[in-house]
């Protein structure tokens, strides 16, 4: 079972001293912003020079899960490290009667924990089929299956969802009183992420059709 008491409370290393009013500590805040979105930054210090990549997220429960090449330096040097792993999403504009009140909508997730390298083939080769069908459900077990090369060539790491925070802003400007006099356009200029029709990569075998699970996808 998730557990629902996760980073209940702000620690000082996760509290928000910028407007502490949009953030939350509790495990639903920040599970909703890591099932919204797949794509994470991951932090790491490496011989003391901090490096952040891009990479794919998933969730399991009450932890979080990425992957890479088995031959990164960056996630050799992440097993058993400290890391700081973090997603946002950019929901809109806010366009103001003023520059300085210009902002965005968004909503943002960062947390802290120890890198955990998932050792056991079996375990890893379940983790990554979570990770194909939590995005396309049903697409796994169509696939030609995972060689044990593929799988050894592959790293999966994971961290505890039990330290960070969730930060968020919705709504419109924030306009100062004599601002509004003004005659200028203000609001929100909403932003979604969308998937276009699936393009074929022109070998496909007479009688293979778009799947249903491509039709249906969506970001959150």
């Amino acid at each position: 079972m998730p557990r629902t008491d996760v980073a209940a409370k702000a620690t000082p290393l996760t509290r928000l001293r910028r407007r502490p009013d949009r953030g939350a500590y509790d495990f639903a805040a920040l599970a909703a912003v890591l099932d919204a979105q797949p794509l994470a930054h991951v932090g790491y210090a490496i011989g003391g020079q901090p490096l952040v990549t891009p990479t794919l997220q998933w969730r399991e429960g009450s932890r979080v899960y990425w992957h890479g090449s088995a031959a990164s330096r960056m996630l050799k040097a992440a097993a058993g490290a400290p890391v700081c792993l973090t997603v946002s999403l950019l929901d809109g504009f806010v366009m103001a009667r003023s520059a300085f009140n210009h902002s965005v909508n968004y909503r943002s997730a960062m947390l802290f924990g120890k890198a955990e390298l998932v050792t056991d083939p079996a375990a890893k080769a379940q983790h990554l089929e979570r990770m194909v069908e939590g995005l396309f459900p049903g697409r796994w077990n169509e696939l030609r299956p995972m060689t044990a090369k593929e799988l050894k060539a592959t790293a999966v790491l994971s961290m505890a969802i039990d330290l960070g925070s969730a930060k968020l802003r919705q709504g419109p400007p924030k306009d100062e009183g004599a601002d509004l006099e003004q005659p200028v356009w203000a609001g929100v200029l909403p932003v979604r992420l969308v998937t276009g029709a699936p393009q074929d990569d022109g070998k496909l075998k007479p009688g293979v059709s778009v799947p249903d699970y491509l039709t249906r996808f969506s970001f959150g």
